[in-house]
């Protein structure tokens, strides 16, 4: 139902969403709100070493805290007894995986149609060599001083729906760190705005040849005269929308199988 592929930096993201449809096996179903399945997959040959096709701890993980930071922003309540399936595919990683199918999926869910109070907009930040970055790649992470924090927010409100960080780092460094993630988050955000408007546009029906002369006629409102004296409108309707104008009223012919039916039972020839 909506769909949404991300390129940032090397990463390479391919999200598919399904639903709200119904929930199989149905024990699973909450009669009061619908349920995210977030099912995020790396691929085999998405990283330098061959991966293990097989759904590892780290997949799990990923797929849980991000389900739970889409809650957050769809209006579950709306679809009670329903699942909202989304498949994330990773096909090529270079670190900041979980924040680029985040943000992927938040579009995706988008691009379906499901009613959301916010996009889910995320950024990756952290520390490298002394130096305090954004959006770190794999090198930068596998510094002897790394510090990696994934963080995702509702920007109209900034809520935090997702933080993990892995390493060290003091109070102080942290505040710096997640204002800067704050005040940058805004541009992920643009970009996702900007794709929805794109997509839409893009799946607008193509013209189709001659309705620029019949639409051309259909705008003028002209009147002319009919045999009764009368201007009658030219205005153009909608072809497929009726009124009562549309039809003249008639006088019906008498119906004279009823007075034959009469006079037979009456015992008249």
């Amino acid at each position: 139902d909506g769909s949404c592929y991300l390129e940032w930096g090397q990463n390479k993201v391919l999200v598919s969403v399904n639903g709200p449809r119904e929930v199989l096996p149905k024990h699973q179903a909450n009669p009061y709100r619908a349920i995210v399945r977030y099912t995020y997959r790396m691929a085999a040959f998405s990283v330098t070493e061959r991966k293990n096709p097989r759904p590892g701890r780290r997949e799990s993980e990923i797929s849980k805290v991000s389900g739970e930071a889409l809650e957050r922003a769809i209006f579950l309540e709306r679809f009670p007894n329903t699942a909202i399936d989304i498949f994330v595919e990773v096909l090529d990683a270079n670190a900041g995986t979980r924040i680029a199918c985040l943000t992927a999926a938040a579009v995706a869910v988008a691009d379906a149609g499901i009613p959301m109070r916010d996009l889910v907009s995320g950024i990756t930040v952290g520390r490298a060599d002394g130096n305090a970055l954004i959006d770190l790649n794999k090198h930068e992470e596998d510094a002897p001083d790394a510090v990696d924090m994934a963080v995702a927010f509702l920007p109209n409100s900034k809520e935090v729906v997702l933080l993990q960080m892995d390493g060290e780092m003091s109070p102080k460094e942290f505040t710096e760190l997640m204002k800067t993630a704050a005040d940058n988050v805004e541009k992920v955000y643009e970009i996702q705005k900007k794709a929805l408007k794109d997509s839409y546009e893009n799946k607008k029906p193509a013209p189709v040849e001659g309705m620029d002369r019949i639409a051309a006629m259909h705008s003028m409102d002209k009147e002319m005269n009919d045999d009764s004296g009368e201007k009658v409108s030219m205005k153009t309707k909608d072809p497929l929308s009726f009124d009562a104008s549309d039809y003249s009223e008639t006088e019906l012919e008498e119906d004279t199988a009823d007075a034959e039916h009469e006079a037979f039972d009456g015992g008249k020839e």
